[in-house]
């Protein structure tokens, strides 16, 4: 199995956007998925407002002997999760017509 080298993995998240971000919704971070190369990061406290709360924090990207690769992963539970992404989806429905 072919393996990518960690900055070709860093480099995939820190250029991800997907349709909000082309749309530029207003809840719609301009980069959803940060790399962030200190080795103590992330971290709850620094970290979770990151894109007013809509930004996936990722770090400490290192081998594993399982899995290929290990790394952590910060997200807002309420603001990503359940409240930011109902009010994501409603952008893009309105964005694309299926509102009145």
């Amino acid at each position: 199995m072919d393996t990518q080298s960690p900055s070709e993995i860093i480099a995939a998240w820190n250029s991800y956007r997907a349709e909000p971000q082309e749309l530029k919704l207003p809840s719609a971070p301009d980069r959803p998925i940060v790399y962030l190369e200190a080795a103590d990061r992330p971290q709850p406290r620094f970290d979770v407002d990151m894109g007013a709360g809509m930004t996936t924090a990722v770090g400490r990207l290192r081998p594993c002997g399982v899995l290929d690769w290990k790394f952590t992963v910060l997200s807002h539970n309420t603001i990503r999760g359940a409240a930011g992404a109902a009010v994501l989806n409603a952008e893009l429905l309105k964005a694309k017509g299926y509102l009145g």
